[in-house]
């Protein structure tokens, strides 16, 4: 017994020794809730895996978001909450993993019971209404592809007066300006009697009638207007009605909530799980938007809106260099366009930050001199105009860069002991550019290096602005002959009407296709002489002296280039080179027969003339054709001329095609 012991602790001893390395690497290990409970106050610490950093990256971190499962939540690390009343309540915790290299710990349910009730409860909200509104939204992470968030929507009563508020909540995701759609709502958490309903029933709760008058003295107030003693009765209803479908105009899903009795000064939440699409990974780095409406009941209220901007992330990284409209039609973009770019970042260190400096290279085609500083955060004076150690921020321009610098100001730490509110270690950068002149259809990509104090850059994204395809339509006239030969020539010459499609304006390589319907010039052709024989007419014998047959066609016929590869070596000179494929839509031939006979008088030769046809075959001689192209003008938009020389086949024979034509 002693002997097999001595064996099993060796064993046992590795397996110990292994089990940290197996959990290190096991990215489907839950976050677990660890709950230390004390009558009604609960602290919750959690155990997560251990975190893998990124090489070149910060250190590693996790960032957190629970959700006490009674309507209130928190961002701490490890949090102390006080519940006021007994019962089982759900427990939720929403762990990140930023700058690591593995998958976020999957949340796992937490049930806990609480025995005893207080009315006296200490808990200190986390700030969250950042504005004057009163419907905000925030998200626990950033939208990465495959990964779930919460979305927490939080709507108050603001307003001065003691009476209770009223209304609905709209939300509005998965924007049609995107191809696929970005998210998936997955369950909707309420705690204060939220139900879900109709865009009909949202229409019965508003009210039926709204002050409105045409004095002066109106106040207009939202979407509806109040007024004076003298006032007419209008239904409100078409133009709430009208407003909501302009605001669904733009997005492919709706949710839509009744809230009730919201006393004043109050401030409630709802927490929305939303799942990030996989598909949306095509659109990694974009900004989309997600809307909140607020409609009251009361029409002397605002119905307001809340535009929440996401960036679609490939990693966890709070330091982001965002484009807002990152694909730009270049037919109707110009120089003067506002690019509008934004720089996020994030203090994760153990202290505060008294500097920041954000260097952001600029493309070529941007012009740094058109800068225009929108907003920041923290908000600061220019510090040409700042005193001495006051909180101001400059600006140093080089042709290719653009540096920002946010002098004397205090940025906490996510790190820092006492700080609990992740947004107050966060300040961005917002600003517009213009282009330079002449700008060229291709992507331009910018990036940006964050130096907090005197630590190392970190380094952004790189952002990446391109311009659509676009559709270019055309129209070609043009004249198709055989070499050698000439206008008076009883050759087949065809008089060709075409229409071209191609990419809008597109920089060098890019393919077009094509289509033509050509007539050929109606012609005769000889087709062989027969000497001597006789004939009767009229009962009358002739002698024949000769006859000439001839062949008069016409043809119609349908040509179109499914594979044209064009290169434009310049703004005025397009080499290119493709396949044409041709059928004979209508082919129509008329015989003609002319005879020569004796008179019966020997008076000399009579001509008689007879004709056979015409008959008409549909749709037969296909034939294809190699073909090279050169054109002079205009060749992105606008006016040129062109030749091309095609190398037929069935028969095989080369035609020249010269051309003019008009791109759109």
């Amino acid at each position: 017994m002693m002997r097999r012991t001595r064996l099993l602790m060796p064993v046992m001893s590795i397996l110990l020794y292994a089990l940290p390395v197996v959990a290190q690497i096991n990215d489907t290990l839950p976050a677990v809730v660890e709950p230390q409970i004390e009558d009604n106050r609960v602290k919750f610490t959690s155990q997560l895996r251990a975190l893998r950093g990124v090489a070149g990256a910060p250190a590693p971190f996790y960032t957190y978001f629970w959700e006490f499962g009674d309507g209130t939540y928190s961002f701490e690390k490890e949090p102390v909450h006080v519940y006021r009343d007994t019962g089982d309540y759900p427990i939720r915790l929403y762990a990140t993993n930023n700058y690591d290299d593995g998958k976020k710990p999957p949340t796992r349910l937490k049930k806990i019971k609480v025995g005893k009730k207080s009315m006296l409860a200490a808990n200190t909200a986390p700030p969250f209404f950042k504005g004057a509104g009163s419907l905000e939204m925030i998200t626990n992470q950033l939208a990465k592809p495959g990964e779930d968030m919460v979305l927490l929507l939080g709507y108050r009563n603001k307003e001065a007066h003691a009476r209770p508020v009223s209304g609905s909540v709209m939300l509005l995701y998965n924007e049609k300006q995107f191809a696929q759609n970005s998210f998936d709502l997955a369950e909707a958490r309420m705690y204060h009697e939220e139900r879900s309903i109709g865009l009909d029933s949202l229409l019965a709760y508003a009210p039926a009638e709204a002050w409105r008058t045409p004095e002066e003295g109106s106040r207009a107030k939202g979407l509806f207007v109040a007024g004076g003693q003298q006032a007419a009765i209008a239904d409100a209803r078409p133009q709430l009605r009208q407003l909501l479908k302009q605001q669904m105009e733009g997005f492919r899903k709706h949710h839509i909530w009744r809230i009730d009795q919201v006393e004043q000064g109050q401030q409630q939440f709802m927490f929305l799980q939303l799942n990030t699409l996989p598909e949306m990974i095509k659109d990694t780095n974009a900004v989309v938007t997600i809307t909140g409406l607020f409609i009251p009941d009361d029409p002397s209220q605002d119905v307001e809106q809340y535009n929440l901007e996401l960036q679609i992330v490939a990693s966890h990284d709070p330091n982001r260099l965002m484009l807002k409209n990152r694909r730009l039609n270049y037919r109707f973009t110009g120089r003067n366009r506002a690019n509008i770019y934004k720089v996020q970042f994030q203090n994760t260190g153990k202290g505060p930050a008294k500097k920041v400096a954000v260097t952001v290279t600029i493309p070529g085609m941007l012009n740094t001199g058109t800068v225009e500083l929108v907003d920041m955060k923290p908000a600061c004076v220019w510090c040409d105009s700042a005193y001495a150690n006051q909180s101001c921020i400059d600006t140093i321009l080089t042709k290719d860069s653009i540096q920002f610098v946010f002098r004397n100001i205090y940025l906490p730490g996510t790190q820092q002991e006492g700080i609990n509110d992740p947004d107050s270690t966060m300040g961005y950068i917002r600003y517009k550019l213009r282009f330079n002149k002449g700008m060229k259809k291709l992507p331009f990509t910018s990036s940006a290096s964050i130096v907090f104090d005197k630590n190392e850059p970190i380094y952004t994204n790189r952002s990446v602005g391109r311009f659509k395809r676009g559709l270019s339509p055309g129209v070609v006239l043009g004249y198709n002959f055989l070499p050698g030969s000439k206008p008076s020539d009883i050759l087949p010459q065809n008089y060709v009407l075409g229409f071209t499609l191609s990419e809008y304006k597109a920089y060098r390589k890019y393919f077009q296709w094509e289509l033509y319907l050509q007539k050929s010039r109606s012609y005769e052709s000889f087709e062989g002489r027969r000497t001597g024989g006789d004939t009767v007419i009229n009962g009358a014998g002739y002698k024949v002296e000769y006859r000439d047959a001839y062949l008069k066609q016409k043809v119609l016929a349908l040509e179109a280039i499914p594979v044209f590869l064009r290169y434009n070596i310049n703004s005025f000179l397009v080499a290119g080179a493709g396949a044409l494929v041709g059928v004979e839509v209508e082919r129509s031939t008329e015989a003609r027969v002319e005879t020569y006979v004796q008179r019966p008088n020997g008076q000399g030769l009579q001509q008689l003339t007879g004709t056979r046809g015409p008959q008409t075959e549909s749709f037969t001689n296909w034939r294809g054709a190699l073909f090279a192209d050169l054109q002079i003008g205009l060749v992105r938009a606008g006016p040129a001329a062109g030749i091309r020389f095609l190398q037929y086949s069935n028969p095989s024979h080369q035609r020249l095609f010269l051309y003019a034509s008009w791109k759109l």
